[in-house]
């Protein structure tokens, strides 16, 4: 048969960590919807043959009416409809020959789809219990408000050859898995957020300029049913589940990274400090946002598993110019035909130590760099007066990358602080995350050009 895969709504995203019942093991079929037995129906319109066992699953009913089975990771795994329906929708397979269960009186013909359940109340989600024995729900429904997400403000009609208009100012109110799902998707095109945090900040709003300069697309980060359809297509929905490693575990790890430049020298490796750190950037998360997904969760144990961001593989391509822009705090790179491929927030410079003005050229890449601290031609440190060198590591100054500039002593680097990149100054070189350095890094060669703008 053909159906039509279910695309959740921004409603059902508000209120995904809702729990609105509880699905107990048994049958396929229930008495609900006023005494009408049910059938529980996969992802593909299949009759369920796995029962989900007990507290494994929750229903949750979205706007639409449609009754939603949701996993314990917030994941839509089957829906339950109806069995009047199901019967019309597979009349005449031999499957449903000897049925368990006799056909019910059948209501009026209704073509079943998953996008076209009869709709409930736009405000509203409605709150069942199950019974944990016989599946039966109360007839006296709860009801849980959730508040209506308002459109975003339209924009004036964009001229060819105008620069993009400055992203919103104000967004919509979005809870924090559709901000994620978001950042998720500009993330795996190459259009980086910078961390994925959950949140609107300015990072996000730089990208959805660069996503309109590169496609010509002006993204409403309200439409969600837009952003997780497409998410679906490419690599899958925003969240997934991974399990920690004994190598994960193992690390190795250092207690913590010192501040002082020469105390970092004594040290044989600026790793990481934890195994939640490693995990972050590993998926391109703020460790904060991790732990908070992940409540209570020991992340030194192998074997246990956590939520993540679902990343998707490193943006290819061939960059022949750079674009450093100090004044939005961004790195842009562009192909031979002038095509934006790439945009990453980026901390460029300070007053007290200038980043270049003009055009340079990229000389060489060094993957997981080591740092020679010279106070006579960057900066001092503390009372470190010596030239030191400061071991590698994504901990260290200048994190796992180093692309080096044709102006002595600049380069475009990683950073042991992912969550303040464009939030913050540098000693004059441009600092991205240790993973965008590391993407932008695999689509360059020595002789690209670099141009700093105001």
């Amino acid at each position: 048969m053909t159906t039509s895969r279910f695309r959740p709504t921004a409603a059902f995203l508000t209120a995904a960590f809702i729990s609105v019942g509880t699905l107990a093991a048994g049958p396929a079929f229930a008495d609900q919807y006023g005494g009408q037995r049910t059938v529980l129906v996969d992802l593909d319109g299949e009759l369920m043959r796995q029962i989900p066992e007990a507290g494994s699953v929750r229903v949750i009913v979205d706007t639409q009416g449609r009754r939603l089975l949701v996993d314990n990771w917030d994941q839509v795994i089957g829906f339950e409809v109806p069995a009047w329906q199901y019967n019309q929708q597979n009349a005449g397979r031999q499957d449903m020959q000897g049925s368990a269960f006799p056909p019910p009186p059948q209501p009026p013909r209704e073509q079943f789809s998953r996008d076209t359940f009869p709709e409930a109340p736009k405000a509203s989600i409605e709150r069942r219990d199950l019974n944990p024995t016989t599946g039966t729900v109360p007839t006296r429904p709860k009801i849980i408000e959730v508040p209506q997400l308002e459109a975003a403000p339209q924009e004036p009609a964009q001229t060819p050859g105008m620069a993009p208009a400055k992203a919103q100012q104000k967004s919509p109110s979005l809870s924090k898995a559709q901000v994620t799902a978001l950042q998720v998707y500009l993330d795996r095109n190459g259009i980086s957020p910078g961390v994925i945090d959950g949140r609107m900040g300015s990072n996000v709003s730089k990208a959805l300029d660069s996503w309109f300069e590169a496609t010509g697309e002006r993204l409403d980060p309200a439409d969600t049913d837009l952003i997780v359809s497409r998410l679906s297509a490419e690599g899958g929905l925003a969240f997934t589940t991974y399990t920690i490693t004994a190598e994960d575990a193992a690390g190795p790890f250092v207690a913590e990274i010192p501040t002082d430049y020469a105390e970092k020298a004594r040290l044989e490796r600026l790793a990481y400090t934890s195994t939640a750190e490693m995990l972050a950037e590993r998926f391109h998360m703020d460790e904060d946002y991790l732990k908070a997904l992940n409540p209570g969760i020991d992340f030194t144990l192998p074997g246990v598993q956590i939520k993540v961001v679902a990343t998707g593989k490193k943006k290819t391509g061939v960059v022949t110019q750079i674009v450093a822009d100090k004044a939005r705090k961004q790195v842009r790179a562009y192909d031979a035909a002038g095509k934006l491929l790439a945009a990453y927030p980026a901390t460029i410079g300070s007053s007290d130590t200038p980043s270049p003005s003009g055009e340079v050229t990229i000389e060489r890449v060094a993957h997981n760099p080591g740092y020679t601290y010279n106070p006579k031609i960057n900066f001092k440190q503390g009372d470190n007066d010596k030239v030191l060198q400061v071991p590698p590591g994504p901990n260290g100054p200048v994190g796992t990358m180093w692309i080096a500039l044709s102006k002595p002593t600049y380069g475009i680097h990683g950073t042991p602080e992912p969550s303040t990149i464009g939030k913050t100054q540098s000693h004059g070189c441009v600092r991205l995350t240790n993973w965008d350095a590391e993407e932008l890094a695999g689509m360059v060669t020595p002789g690209v050009s670099v141009s700093f703008v105001e």
